[in-house]
């Protein structure tokens, strides 16, 4: 008597004697004896190789057998992308798979994740099917990104998108903004050299150009705010109130020569600086309010002096030219009367003589005394 197994192409048997693997058979027509405890697990090559109830090790001895699996033995620092005749399925993390490579190619990518970052063997239309498994980081184009891996820096990120296994190891990435940023300082209050106390706004635009060592400095942004009010307190300090009043726009060059002495070690560019706003104590305004109104005054009885003597000298020099010669005399004589008449309604005449003559005889009289 003959048991008879019937293995279709796609399909390959496992023949086992007393529970233990002997070989594997192809398709075809198998005969077994009745009275052999022989039994053949039969396994479809279109599914991952998995008989049930037995190790992967147990096969890996049969090298006809090995001819027709793909194996991939997954470390536990590693991913393996598996792909079936080009197309990817599946990720496999760490364990042994075996699949059957007979009617289909199975092909593997083994990515280390202990070195995080994708490689270009990892392409991006294939990210929907790994989720979970990565992480996305994404630099804007006026920023620089830090890499970390385990809090450690790694290098600097240009503006892009960039891609991390997760894992053992832990990515992280900083971005810092390369924008020109401004600094405000509001009610700084200042001492100067005469003593007297005010309040200062000043502003001052830089940018970073060095994240590495911007990243070096603690608490970056409070620690250029100390170095700028240092900076202020050592150049008003040696200036009286009069004098820094008048040197308002060199208080900002000077400070931005000293800034950029610093410059360097902070990894950024001062790129201007100055003074908005000086704020006086009450007392000291209405001093300088009447300080100024005063010097006003002056100068306008300065100037209306200076206006009555002007005139005064040229009614002078027409007098002069006028003494000097008759017919200019008689010419602004006839200038006035011109205007005389131009405010006159109505003329009245007495006795015989025409307009004419009484208007001479009226200036005659200045003819006669002379």
């Amino acid at each position: 008597m003959f048991k008879k197994i019937i293995i279709k192409a796609d399909e390959r048997g496992l023949l086992f004697k007393r529970g233990s693997y002997v070989k594997h058979l192809q398709p075809g027509i198998h005969r077994f004896s009745s009275f052999t405890d022989d039994t053949v697990i039969v396994q479809n090559v279109l599914r991952p190789f998995a008989p049930v109830d037995k190790e992967l090790d147990v096969f890996l001895q049969d090298a006809e057998l090995m001819r027709e699996l793909a194996i991939a033995d997954v470390q536990d620092n590693e991913y393996v992308l598996h792909y079936v005749d080009g197309k990817f399925v599946s990720l496999l993390t760490s364990g042994t798979y075996a699949f059957w490579n007979v009617m289909k190619r199975h092909t593997f990518v083994t990515v280390d994740i202990l070195s995080p970052e994708f490689t270009q063997e990892v392409k991006l239309t294939i990210l929907p099917k790994l989720h979970g498994y990565f992480q996305m980081f994404e630099v804007a184009g006026h920023e620089s990104g830090i890499l970390y891996y385990n809090n450690v820096i790694q290098r600097e990120l240009q503006p892009g998108k960039y891609y991390f296994w997760k894992g053992p190891v832990s990515v992280a990435v900083k971005t810092l903004d390369l924008r020109q940023q401004q600094l405000d300082m509001t009610g700084q209050e200042i001492m100067t050299e005469d003593k007297v106390t005010l309040r200062l706004n000043f502003v001052c635009q830089y940018k970073i150009v060095n994240s590495l060592k911007s990243l070096e400095i603690k608490s970056f942004e409070d620690q250029v705010y100390i170095l700028l009010q240092l900076i202020l307190r050592e150049y008003v300090g040696t200036l009286k109130l009069d004098d820094l009043l008048r040197m308002k726009q060199e208080i900002g060059e000077f400070v931005l020569s000293r800034l950029n002495d610093k410059s360097e070690s902070y990894g950024v560019q001062f790129i201007s600086a100055g003074v908005k706003d000086i704020i006086l104590p009450g007392d000291i305004k209405d001093i300088l309010n009447t300080v100024l109104l005063a010097e006003k005054k002056a100068q306008a009885n300065i100037i209306t002096r200076r206006e009555e003597t002007a005139s005064t000298r040229s009614l002078m020099n027409t007098a002069k030219l006028m003494d000097e010669n008759g017919t200019l005399y008689r010419l602004k004589e006839l200038e006035f009367l011109e205007k005389i008449c131009e405010k006159i309604g109505t003329i009245s005449l007495t006795g015989g003589d025409n307009l004419l003559e009484q208007l001479n005889s009226l200036l005659s009289v200045r003819s006669t005394e002379k």
